[in-house]
Parts: structure tokens; C-alpha cells; sequence
């Protein structure tokens, strides 16, 4: 896997820039990645994100949107908010997820 530097750190990405290493990531690092995209973090969007984090140790899967809406209880139009164009797609790489599957 690719190596890249992010907050003066080496992380292991994937071809599309996508952490591979679950471990490395963290808080400051999301906020990071984050502010890459253009999305300025506040408590909502970390309440998604957190929810990512803990619904993927169980699953070893990326919730999709649908899943982060009806498990997580989080608006799907609210998420299209927080996360503008391709929330899915954002929301897992703020989080250091992989892609959710049938993202494209």
C-alpha cells in the first residue's frame, strides 16, 4: 500500500487516498483530512463520524448511507448537508474508512 504524509505523519492510503490502516487514525487526523475536503468540523458532523468509527469494528464493512440514517439515526438530508456531494464518499474518508460498498 502507498505511504503519504498527512499531519506530519506517514499514513497508508489506497489508490484513491483512502486510509488502510484503522489504527492510524485519529481525532486531529480526521479534522485534517476534513479540512482537505472543505469541511470545517463541528460536534454534528463528529457524532457521524464517531458513529462510523464504532459501527465499522463490529462489521469490518463501511455503513452506507442508508445504514448511518436507520442505525445511526441521522437524516439522510441533513447528511447531504454535513457532507456535501457524495456524503458516503466523504463521511468514510473523513472517518479513515474505506469506501462504503456500491460508493463509487
Amino acid at each position: 500500500m502507498p505511504t503519504t504524509l498527512i499531519a506530519d505523519r506517514p499514513i497508508e492510503v489506497n489508490s484513491e487516498g483512502f486510509l488502510t490502516n484503522y489504527d492510524q487514525w485519529d481525532e486531529e487526523l480526521g479534522a485534517v483530512l476534513a479540512k482537505m475536503i472543505g469541511i470545517e468540523m463541528t460536534d454534528e458532523h463528529w457524532a457521524v463520524i464517531r458513529f462510523l468509527r464504532e459501527d465499522y469494528v463490529g462489521r469490518n464493512e463501511t455503513a452506507t448511507l442508508r445504514r448511518t440514517a436507520t442505525v445511526g439515526g441521522f437524516e439522510i438530508k441533513r447528511l447531504f448537508q454535513l457532507f456535501p456531494s457524495k456524503p458516503a464518499k466523504k463521511m468514510s474518508y473523513v472517518a479513515g474508512l474505506p469506501k462504503p460498498k456500491g460508493c463509487v
